[in-house]
């Protein structure tokens, strides 16, 4: 299965304390690898549930070229091996928002215990400017490449 999306536009934000409700909300356990990235590409590997995928990603910030490939298991832990050093792990909530909007809350583990970041992707960037986030989302960070994820899986959280 191949997915294209000629463009992904999602905003990120930092939590400092997730709402009680938040944590009550679905949520998939997340490992991610990196094999490559050069600064406006990168190429990951991702366990979400029992699925895998590799994928691709060019540029920073708001809006974003992304192309995701399911891999089968035995694809992924041939590749695993080679993020050593440069992974994440962590437990993604899907809060519904107003307007249909999805927010995707990640609570990071291992080093980056502690950290709590939402995103929330948007059909255009019409709908994105036009986004009046929820207070509980604090700062915002889009096209803050100190938490990106391959950032913070290579040096950790942001000083």
């Amino acid at each position: 299965m191949i997915t294209l999306m000629a463009a992904e536009i999602e905003r990120k934000f930092l939590v400092e304390e997730p709402p009680p409700e938040a944590l009550d909300c679905p949520f998939e356990e997340i490992d991610q690898g990196y094999l490559v990235s050069d600064g406006q590409t990168e190429i990951r590997l991702r366990r979400k549930g029992g699925v895998h995928f590799i994928t691709v990603k060019k540029g920073h910030g708001e809006v974003r070229e992304e192309t995701e490939v399911e891999i089968t298991a035995a694809q992924f832990e041939q590749l695993w091996p080679q993020t050593d050093g440069w992974r994440v792990e962590k437990r993604r909530h899907r809060i519904p928002l107003e307007d249909g909007l999805i927010a995707e809350m990640d609570l990071y583990g291992g080093a980056l215990e502690g950290l709590f970041t939402v995103e929330v992707e948007f059909a255009s960037q019409a709908h994105s400017g036009a986004f009046d986030p929820p207070g509980w989302f604090g700062v915002e960070l889009t096209g803050d490449v100190r938490y990106s994820n391959q950032q913070m899986a290579r040096h950790g959280p942001p000083g």
